[in-house]
């Protein structure tokens, strides 16, 4: 997931933290194109993570995408145990 990113039209070749980049840094709303990647990429993470609920460990780009969305997982066992697994094992770099 989001190792090579994804051409977006106006954007080029974005990965999913150029997007998270371009999503947060954006005045007047996020542009529609940037947020159906980034949707793409959320669903297709919780897919995993529901597959492996007790022992998937998010990519640094993972975490960094469920970070951005977390209010939409707020008080979901599976997704708190996920964040913790993340920090557990998180070596920055």
């Amino acid at each position: 997931m989001g190792g090579n990113g994804e051409y977006i039209a106006g954007f080029g070749q974005v990965t999913i933290q150029q997007a998270l980049d371009i999503a947060r840094n954006s005045e007047g709303g996020v542009d529609p194109r940037i947020n159906q990647y980034l949707e793409r990429q959320i669903t297709a993470l919780w897919s995993k993570l529901n597959a492996q609920p007790t022992t998937y460990i998010f990519t640094k780009d993972e975490g960094a995408l469920f970070n951005y969305y977390r209010q939409r997982f707020q008080g979901s066992k599976i997704a708190q145990d996920a964040v913790a697994r993340f920090w557990n094992h998180y070596h920055g770099s």
